[in-house]
Order: C-alpha cells, then structure tokens, then sequence
C-alpha cells in the first residue's frame, strides 16, 4: 500500500463526531463568549453542521443544552482546581495560591469573560432552572473546599477565611472582564495569600 493510501486508510479509521458532541462544543464556545441567552438554537446548528431535529434529539431543550454545557465547564474547573492540590499534597495554602495564579493569569487574556458558572447564574435568576442548579451547585461545593482547606491551614475562623477567598475569587472573575490586562485581578493570589497571612496571625 502507497504512503498515500495508508493515510487516506488512517483517516477514515478516525472516528467521527457525534452530532451530540458537535453540538455540545460549539454551544460550549459560543455560551462563554457570548452568553447564553444571546445565542440561539439556529446558531449552533449552522456552526455545528447538524440539522436541528439532530439537536433535540440529544438535548430535549435549549434549557438542558445550557445544562450540559456547565456540566462540561463543571469537570474543566475541577480539573484545573484539583491540578493546583495535587501539585501542593499536604500544603492546602499553597493549593489555594497555585489555583488563583493560574486565575489571575487567565484574566488577563483578551477573550477572557469570568467563569461561564457565575456568568450563568446572573443570566438565569429564577432558582430551580437547569442551568442555575449546575452553577449553585459547583459554587456551593467550591464554598465547602476553601473552608475545609481554611481549616487544614489552621484558622481560628475558618469559615470567614474559606467565603472571604471565594469572595476574592468572584472578584477575580468579574473585574477580569471589567478591566482586562493590568486589573486587579491579577493580584488575586497575592491578596488571597495576604488575607490567609493575617488570619492566621495570632
């Protein structure tokens, strides 16, 4: 067989997309960068290459689109979050530290729009709605962590310690996309490690 029959052969062999997973990363773009709400189901169709009966067939409504999509930011975000543990093991300040360089560093990219779950948790107010459930559940859960790692720090409080990170976390989120290159939130690992410093002073 010609060099060129074998790479026509290999890349017949890969394996295609399903229209689900088309579908899903486009949506995943176009909702960060975009906003939920702004794109409709025709857009993501037409950049998919899929017909929109292909669409509901997998996601029976844009609501569980949406849903699906911070699902996937979900896993991301764990994943970068439990990166920055695994690289400090037994060191839960320098965990925190590592996670928000990498916070701060990302917001200052100019396509950086905050986090796609506290973005989604603006869009969509009314509770019970498929995708505020994703985001109140991942928000809560990241409460839960930085408190448990406040305390593993050994703070006197360290429930006021865990929510005043993720308040600087938040932070860090909007003013990256209020102010862009040389905001503040470059400095969130500087200020988080600044507050850890003086709650765990004497």
């Amino acid at each position: 067989m010609s060099s060129d029959k074998k790479i026509d052969a290999s890349l017949s062999d890969a394996p295609v997309p399903k229209a689900a997973d088309k579908i899903l990363d486009v949506a995943f773009d176009l909702f960060y960068r975009e906003g939920i709400r702004a794109i409709g189901v025709d857009e993501i169709v037409r950049r998919a290459g899929v017909t929109k009966p292909s669409l509901y067939r997998s996601f029976p409504s844009k609501d569980e689109l949406a849903a699906s999509y911070l699902r996937k930011y979900d896993l991301e975000f764990w994943e970068r979050f439990d990166e920055a543990v695994d690289a400090h093991p037994g060191n839960p300040r320098a965990q925190i530290i590592a996670f928000l360089t990498r916070v701060g560093k990302r917001t200052q990219k100019p396509d950086y729009r905050g986090c796609g779950m506290t973005n989604a948790a603006v869009e969509y107010p009314e509770h019970g709605h498929p995708a505020r459930v994703v985001s109140e559940n991942n928000k809560q859960e990241l409460r839960r962590r930085l408190r448990a790692m406040a305390a593993a720090m050994g703070a006197s409080d360290s429930d006021t310690l865990g929510d005043g990170l993720l308040l600087l976390i938040e932070g860090a989120y909007i003013s990256g996309q209020l102010f862009g290159k040389g905001g503040p939130a470059a400095a969130v690992a500087r200020n988080a490690d600044l507050l850890i410093e003086a709650s765990l002073k004497k």
